[in-house]
């Protein structure tokens, strides 16, 4: 997505100046399969529940525009006070089901939004260290792959 946002500063449109420079490209593959044959695969990880959360007072946090100068995107401010306000609600919807309650006891891959984002998880959630390690390693490799 970032190199199709590409381009130069717009006095009419200095947000977009943000969104350029936290992204970067990247790509990623992920097999997801059910009742793996043992003689063939060799699964890695096992998925063992999942849920989404549709956050109040989100509309516009995060948004995309198709416009004259090709697309662009608009965060506002408090998107890691979103997310941490309501990532404990999500991770109870998805672990709750299946008798997990200690965030610390899983092994973590966050999407790495942002250094903000990523500092009001581990605060909110009381995340020893080294769980979002690998996330940070990412996001100082590579940058935010927005999606």
């Amino acid at each position: 997505i970032t190199a199709v946002t590409f381009r130069g500063p717009s006095d009419t449109h200095l947000d977009s100046l943000v969104g350029q420079a936290l992204f970067g490209d990247g790509a990623a593959a992920v097999i997801i399969g059910a009742d793996p044959v043992p003689e063939v695969e060799k699964p890695l990880l096992e998925l063992v529940s999942a849920a989404q959360t549709i956050l109040a007072d989100s509309d516009g946090a995060i948004d995309g525009h198709l416009r004259e100068v090709g697309l662009t995107f608009h965060l506002l401010k408090d998107v890691p006070g979103l997310i941490s306000k309501n990532i404990e609600k999500s991770l109870n919807e998805a672990f709750k089901p299946i008798g997990i309650s200690d965030w610390n006891s899983l092994f973590w891959i966050a999407h790495p939004g942002g250094p903000a984002i990523l500092d009001q998880v581990e605060a909110k959630l009381a995340l020893k260290p080294e769980k979002l390690e690998a996330t940070r390693q990412v996001l100082s490799d590579y940058g935010n792959m927005s999606s």
